[in-house]
């Protein structure tokens, strides 16, 4: 049997995941994190992006899309806290795309700051929900 480590994917709503996996990968805030079984203790802030989850039953990697939140990792457990979590057979590609040309479209006519940085990271979130998509629609799903 491989070695495991529990991991929890919750967001604001509800519990998204909670079993055991091989090892998890996601957006740090600093890059891609791959995460082992027997990782040591780490916390850091998440981007939006996958989550991929490699269940030891499954063949296929479990993805799921956040968007930004903590990850913390502890000797026997990972938790993933999102600020939005949707499974990636939930996610929406009209609806993410739509959401990308709105904020492109609120870049451009930005009044204040606030409405800039608001605006960059509702594109930043809809570009990584559509990579998302794109990585589920190449494996078949």
């Amino acid at each position: 049997m491989a070695m495991t480590v529990h991991v929890d994917i919750v967001s604001a709503e509800e519990q998204i995941f909670s079993g055991l996996a091989e090892f998890v990968a996601l957006p740090g805030e600093a890059g891609e994190l791959g995460i082992l079984p027997g990782h040591m203790p780490l916390m850091t802030r998440i981007k939006p992006g996958a989550v991929r989850v490699k269940r030891p039953d499954q063949a296929e990697e479990e993805l799921i899309f956040v968007a930004g939140g903590i990850l913390e990792v502890q000797p026997g457990l990972v938790t993933v806290l999102a600020d939005t979590a949707i499974r990636g057979k939930d996610l929406d590609e009209a609806k993410a795309l739509e959401a990308k040309r709105i904020a492109e479209e609120a870049l451009k006519n930005q009044s204040t700051e606030i409405d800039y940085a608001k605006a960059q990271a509702e594109l930043a979130e809809a570009i990584a929900q559509i990579a998302a998509i794109q990585k589920l629609r190449k494996r078949g799903h």
